[in-house]
């Protein structure tokens, strides 16, 4: 189960990545983290910037909402989703990963 911590400002989500895919899209769960492949570089951020934009687009908040805490130069990373609680990220979540619904529009080259 991938988990879900509150915050003062919305709710904390823990990301591994899987750098330098074809696409970026869900993968799943990893050890209670959301699991993406991210299909920038790692190189100068582009990877973290495909990885925030995704979970933008995966839980349907502006990508302004979607905060870098940690693990800019990491597999793992924590997320701030401002403005959701657990409740209403879980439910997002859970219905994106029951359909594997593609996180982004982005064609693979």
């Amino acid at each position: 189960m991938i988990e879900l911590q509150p915050h003062a400002n919305g709710v904390i989500l823990a990301v591994r990545v899987q750098p330098g895919a074809r696409r970026t899209e869900l993968k799943g769960e990893y050890g209670g983290a959301l699991k993406l492949a991210a299909r920038g570089a790692p190189e100068g951020g582009r990877a973290n910037e495909a990885i925030l934009a995704a979970l933008a687009e995966l839980f349907d908040v502006r990508r302004a909402e979607i905060e870098l805490l940690s693990g800019a130069a990491s597999r793992t990373k924590r997320v701030l989703l401002h403005g959701l609680t657990a409740t209403e990220a879980q439910s997002r979540l859970a219905r994106r990963l029951s359909g594997r619904e593609p996180e982004s529009k982005q064609a693979s080259d």
